[in-house]
């Protein structure tokens, strides 16, 4: 057996491609992360890690045979999400991976959305790994990894997960970028394998030879021979035995114990599977040497031949036939055109041989303009509907309410930076701009207003007209037969007139695709009863046979079989079919009358099994629909002989037969409305128009657009707006496409992007469609393109402004302003209040762009183009934008009086909403003017009027008025009345369900609880709501924060279940940062987590806490983080009064450490400091010696006194401890040179009583110099005199009186001490004064211990 035979496994070919072991074709260019995949994918942090890394592991692995069990085979396969950017498709930069992993590691915390997204891809979710990026996906069977691959492939699964995981502000973002997008890498290798695996669990599969062989005949017969190539039904071996294997050419069947096969691709094996046995076996792969595929031209006959019927063409040796239509090579007849006698019929494709002069291969796979129809759309329509769609959903209000001032001062000293500096306007363009305005708006007072059409139709194909290509057919009257009378001779006579003839004619055409039961209907004077109608028909057929009205008793013939057939009388049908070809006849010019009598016949011959006259009759039908495309008209409910024609074409390897029959195939499911069935034809049709066969005539962009609609109608939203964007994308598109695609977006924007979209708002994933149509405008000169420009261009701005990217949307506008200053027919396409409505736009752009001189010579130029006498609402709208651009340039007297004429209009026609506005914008004003007074009393009345409006159109407003004099009361001391209007705000903020100005009040009652009037309980609730809100809008992180400000405020309260409730709250926060891949913050609330246990006296639990804090601060990498982390754990231990030395190693074994690596001399300080004083609480006073001088040194480098004084004191306290007697002396002493002089406060004064008499006590009890003692005792007596303090005056007065009376032999010192400490006695209610020396030896002793 040859090496070739005895290789089972060979590659398998997936769509079409080969595919080796260096990876797929990907969706994008996967070239540089097939590595990932040569080894086991590391998904440790993944649930059933173990089980994944084995699967993935074995699919890495070589080649194994199909004979393996199906535990060899990989279970779940990975896809790898890189983010790429430019045309070569190279890698972003950090920060936008960092950003996917964010994302992705959401899709891990919460799977919902993506697991709906991949049952729609038709697969499963096994699990997410986000450290790794890296998503695995498991299929159940070959048919969910036939979509899958699918999708792949189309580019559309790359596209479901942008619109999954990026944020809106991307799709605005990105288009200034280099086509930045989401790269979808799979391992081609483990796909195979699965594939192979799921093959093999379901018995048997369709495969290719991948050699020549010979198999063992399972029947009495010859050995099966099959060639390297050939495609054949395969069963796996069962109990020992070997392959069987069943002939798709012939039906003969083989067994083998190891063929050599490779798997046909997943379409294919859908279809063949698809595909009844008695179409699938026989009449297999021609054995035609025809040297095209594909061919038009002309061709030569090589041998003579003739007629075997009047649709075949008696051939000469040498005639020349030109092609009509396509020569395709799989099949056994084309059709053709004698060039000597002009005559079309069928030719064998043997017969003929290639003229060398004018037969080519062609590229085009449609035969006339009007077949691409099927692709084509309806351009004004299509206009004419985008231009009211847009108006309804991107509804601006700029034109009909008041804006409120909303713009701070601090936001507009940013100017344009915010945005790159784009849309600003200098001085000669703002002079520009000024005067184009002006002449637009010169012309808009000299014309009438402009009328915008509506179309209410729906977007159409021109396909869906293309549908009814035949006008209505004939009508005839007859009377039912009478024997041996001839009343209806004159009725048939001329039924046979109109019947006669061997042209084709348009009326035919409507009889020939009619159904049975229209047929009855096209025939008047029956009572419904077909028996009566076939009788008629037959009379009229036998008087054409007599009279040898061949053409009419042919059509009579076909007339009947189609009546016989629709009442199950197949045989008898079968029997007219046949009589219709056989009639005598010098040839069929009526090809559509032939085609309709072969769709009729190859179906009953199907029904009654007839599978050689079916075979053969099929053939026929392929070379007419290859040649004649009225042809296709004809086939009416089978599809049988487009599979037939498809089946010729996969057995063959006919890429281009292939395209076609999958165009038939899809065509036909789409005019009988079966969109499921049209999908997969349409999806291979669009993918082999990808391959490098070199064929034309599809359009790929119209056929997404297709796609995109099938999906629409079978509710794949995600898939439909892939198809969408593929189509807008494509270097095919044109404006109508991006237009349709973009109306694909919309209708699913509530399934897609509900979270985001409030109200009528538009996804920001239009912005590249309105894009990229405008880019089609820009030389158009049109009315209906410049109304369709400013629809758009008031779309994309909008856009811009709401992702706050107000310069690009300013860009926008100007240009729809040189639009409007164009051409005046231009100019004129435009209404004048349209035009109005888009300056007031652009002028509140400007405004929000930090530019209000420019705003302000807009607005300008629009009160001047009013009329003087006639007051109009409008003109308030322009003084209420006029206050509030002269506010943001600082002129705050004119933009009053600007406010006031607002409120004047308002109140002339009673417009209480915006006259509402109107007094708050003036309050707001009066307020930067400090004038409070004043301020107070128009927000007051806009608060009035805006509790007296119904709706909630204007909450929002109200809610901000609300908010604004809250904070006003708050800051001039009136908490009650702020605590009211905060919680009036919030209230009007869970009535309108308005979650921003809920979280807005929210966020001001919590401040005001925390800081202002200071109330734990209602600040709790307030964060714990404040909590709820972000939670309910998806902004973890700023929940996480809240989290833990909610944890430290139950942590204040001190109590047993306060501190419970903080640890829930510190758990919470912590599954938070962990889910988010915050390994700082995570680090953190691990360790508050063990603080609290610490607090809660569960010890057990806090090392543990602990030491997964340390781990993840480790793995951050960031040694300022993990100092900080190290220091905070040994706080735990510091602050706490049990188990305090646990903090020593955390202070000088891990944190000083780092502190000293990193040159922290501030940290060095701060760990020296704490630890000094837990080593003297240990009394280890030798080591806290040396972190005591190393604290001295580094307070004394940065000039800290407060810190360098209390090293010295330290050090005075340790040598005194230590009994260095002379050295404590010396430091205290350094001490109390470094405090300030003179003393400013009492406890400056205390501090030095207390260091003065523990100078005394060692110099009188260490050092035994009384002498020496009694001097500093008199210090701190002077001290304690100054401070006023009695009880350590009795102290001091006690010692000198000690040391006068025994020591220094002063016996009116001593008398004089004693009597001043018998009054403190005596003032301090204390009885009995012990002064004998051994009650001081016994006190100092304790000091010295406690020191």
């Amino acid at each position: 057996m040859s090496n070739a035979e005895q290789e089972i496994e060979p590659v398998v070919v997936v769509d079409g491609v080969e595919t080796t072991s260096c990876g797929y074709r990907s969706e994008p260019s996967a070239e540089n992360h097939n590595h990932h995949f040569h080894d086991p994918v590391n998904l440790g942090t993944i649930t059933n890690s173990k089980r994944m890394d084995k699967s993935v592991s074995r699919a890495t692995s070589s080649k194994r045979t199909l004979s393996m069990s199906e535990d060899s085979f990989p279970t779940a396969l990975p896809m790898l999400l890189a983010m790429v950017e430019g045309p070569d498709r190279l890698p972003a930069n950090e920060v936008s991976q960092e950003v996917l992993r964010g994302k992705i590691r959401l899709l891990e915390i919460d799977s919902v959305e993506v697991n709906a997204l991949f049952a729609e891809l038709s697969t499963q979710l096994v699990s997410i790994n986000s450290e790794e990026n890296i998503i695995l996906v498991t299929f159940k069977t070959f048919e969910e990894i036939w979509k899958f691959t699918t999708y792949y492939k189309m580019g559309f699964l790359g596209l479901c997960l942008e619109n999954l995981l990026l944020d809106q502000e991307f799709w605005l973002s990105s288009l200034d970028q280099e086509d930045v997008s989401i790269e979808i890498s799979i391992p081609e290798e483990t796909l195979n394998l699965m594939y192979k695996g799921i093959l093999m669990q379901e018995g048997s599969f369709f495969a290719s030879c991948s050699s020549t062989q010979m198999f063992d005949s399972s029947t009495s017969g010859s050995d099966l021979y099959l060639e390297q190539g050939d495609i054949a039904l395969f069963e796996p071996p069962f109990l020992g035995s070997g392959w069987s294997v069943l002939s798709l050419g012939d039906g003969a069947r083989g067994t083998k114990p190891k063929p050599a096969l490779e798997p046909v691709i997943p379409f294919h094996q859908w279809f063949l599977k698809s595909c009844a046995e008695n179409i699938l076996v026989g009449s297999g792969k021609p054995a035609c040497a025809f040297p095209y595929q594909f061919a038009n031209g002309t061709c030569v006959a090589t041998v003579e031949y003739d007629a075997g019927g009047p649709d075949e063409l008696s051939l000469l040796q040498g005639d020349r036939i030109v092609i009509v239509g396509l020569l395709v090579s799989c099949f056994e007849w084309f059709t053709g055109r004698l060039e000597r006698t002009g005559e079309v019929g069928l030719v064998m494709t043997t017969l003929v041989a290639p003229d060398d002069d004018t037969l080519c291969e062609s590229s085009d796979i449609f035969l006339n303009k009007e077949e691409r129809l099927f692709f084509n759309l309806t351009e004004e329509k299509v206009k004419e509907e985008t231009i009211t769609l847009l108006k309804n959903i991107s509804h601006n209000d700029v034109a009909y309410v008041y804006k409120l001032d909303l713009i701070h001062q601090q936001d507009i000293s940013k100017g344009c930076l915010e945005d790159g500096c784009r849309g600003y306007v200098d001085a000669p363009q703002q002079a520009e701009l000024k005067k184009k305005i002006k002449d637009i708006l010169l012309k808009g007072n000299e014309k009438v207003p402009f009328a915008t059409k509506t179309a209410n139709e729906s977007l159409e194909d021109l396909s869906e007209t293309s549908r009814n290509t035949f006008p209505s057919g004939p009508h005839f009257s007859f009377h039912p037969v009478e024997e041996g009378t001839t009343n209806n001779q004159d009725q048939i006579l001329s039924l046979l007139s109109f019947f006669s003839g061997s042209d084709y004619k348009a009326e035919f055409g409507s009889l020939y695709k009619q159904t049975p039961e229209l047929l009855l209907t096209t025939f008047n004077g029956h009572s419904g009863n077909v028996n009566q109608l076939v009788e008629y028909l037959g009379v009229a057929r036998e008087t054409a046979r007599k009279k040898r009205l061949h053409w009419s008793q042919s059509r009579l013939c076909f007339l009947l079989g189609k009546l016989c057939a629709g009442c199950s009388k197949f045989s008898q049908a079968r029997v007219y079919f046949e009589e219709a070809l056989s009639i005598p006849r010098d040839g069929f010019t009526d090809m559509l009358m032939l085609a309709s009598i072969y769709a009729n016949l190859v179906g009953i011959y199907l029904m009654q099994k007839n599978t050689e006259k079916y075979f053969a009759l099929s053939e026929r039908i392929a070379a007419l629909l290859m040649g004649i495309p009225d042809c296709f008209s004809t086939i009416e409910k089978d599809s049988e002989v487009l599979k037939f024609i498809l089946k010729k074409a996969v057995l063959s390897h006919n890429k281009m037969a292939e395209a076609r029959s999958c165009f038939l195939l899809a065509k036909l499911h789409w005019t009988r409305g079966k969109e499921a069935d049209t999908i997969p034809f349409m999806e291979r049709l669009l993918f082999l128009s990808t391959e490098p066969l070199g064929f034309q005539g599809i359009v790929p962009s119209h056929g997404y657009l297709t796609l995109g609609r099938l999906y629409s109608q079978l509710s794949l939203p995600h898939l439909c707006v892939s198809s969408a964007r593929r189509a807008m994308m494509h270097t095919s598109a044109r404006m109508v496409d991006c237009l349709t695609g973009m109306e694909l977006v919309l209708r699913h924007t509530d399934r897609l992007y509900g979270v985001q979209a409030q109200g009528n708002t538009i996804p920001a994933q239009v912005a590249p469609f309105l894009s990229r149509s405008l880019s089609f405008i820009g030389g158009l000169d049109g009315d209906g393109d410049h109304s369709l420009s400013q629809a758009l261009a008031l779309c994309l701005s909008q856009l811009f402004q709401k992702q706050g990217m107000v310069g690009c949307a300013v860009c926008s506008m100007h240009t729809l302003v040189d639009h409007y200053h164009g051409p005046s027919s231009l100019a004129s396409a435009s209404s004048s209040a349209e035009q109005k409505s888009a300056l007031l736009w652009l002028a509140w752009l400007h405004i929000c762009n930090s530019q209000p001189e420019v705003s302000l010579d807009i607005l300008d130029s629009l009160l001047d183009s009013m009329p003087e006498h006639c007051t109009s609402p409008q003109e308030g709208l322009v003084h209420n934008m006029r206050g509030v651009a002269l506010r943001c340039k600082g002129d705050l007297r004119r933009a009053a009086e600007s406010y006031q004429a607002a409120i004047d209009v308002c109140e002339e026609f009673e417009d209480r909403a915006n006259w509402a506005v109107a007094e708050a914008n003036l309050g707001l004003l009066c307020l930067k003017a400090r004038a409070k007074g004043l301020a107070e009393r128009h927000l007051t009345e806009a608060v009035e009027l805006f509790s007296e409006l119904e709706g909630k159109d204007h909450q929002e407003n109200f809610i901000t008025v609300l908010l604004e004099m809250g904070e006003h009361y708050v800051n001039q001391g009136h908490l009650d009345r702020g605590t009211v209007y905060y919680e009036w705000a919030l209230l009007m903020g869970i009535m309108s369900n308005h979650s921003d100005s809920q979280l807005n009040a929210t966020q001001r009652l919590c401040h005001l609880y925390r800081v202002v009037c200071p109330d734990h309980a209602q600040c709790i609730i307030y964060h714990e709501h404040q909590v709820a809100l972000l939670s309910a809008r998806g902004e973890r992180w700023q929940e996480g924060e809240v989290l833990e400000t909610v944890s430290q405020l139950y942590l204040s309260l001190g109590t047993e279940r306060a501190r419970w409730s903080a640890l829930d709250y510190t758990k919470m926060s912590l599954g938070i940062f962990i889910d988010l891949g915050r390994k700082e913050k995570e680090a953190f609330a691990w360790l508050q987590a063990g603080k609290i246990y610490h607090i809660l006296g569960q010890s057990e639990l806090v090392d543990l806490y602990v030491q997964v804090a340390q781990d993840v601060g480790m793995s951050t990498g960031d040694t300022h983080s993990i100092l900080k982390l190290l220091e905070a754990a040994g706080d735990i231990f510091f602050d706490s009064s049990v188990e305090r030395e646990k903090a020593i190693c955390f202070y000088r074994d891990r944190a000083l450490p780092i502190a000293v690596k990193t040159s922290s001399l501030q940290a060095r300080l701060r760990l020296s400091n704490k630890l000094v004083e837990l080593l003297m609480n240990l009394k280890l006073y030798g080591e806290a010696v040396e972190y005591a001088q190393g604290a001295l040194d580094l307070s004394v480098t940065l000039g800290d006194r407060l810190n360098e004084r209390v090293a010295f004191h330290r050090l005075g306290n340790l040598y005194h401890c230590l009994g260095q007697f002379e050295l404590a002396e010396h430091y205290y002493l350094k001490t109390l040179s470094l405090c300030p002089t003179p003393l400013e406060f009492d406890e400056e004064t205390l501090y030095y009583v207390r260091v003065y008499m523990t100078l005394g006590d060692i110099i009188f009890y260490d050092l035994k110099d009384p002498y020496d003692a009694a001097g500093y005792y008199h210090l701190a007596l002077a001290a304690a005199m100054d401070v006023g303090n009695k009880k350590s005056q009795l102290q001091l007065c006690t010692r000198l009186a000690t040391i006068y009376h025994n020591f220094l032999v002063d016996r009116e010192l001593s008398l004089f001490f004693y009597q001043k400490a018998r009054v403190f006695a005596s003032d301090l209610n204390i009885r009995r004064v012990n002064l004998s020396p051994t009650e001081n030896l016994s006190r100092m002793s304790y000091l010295k211990e406690n020191s």
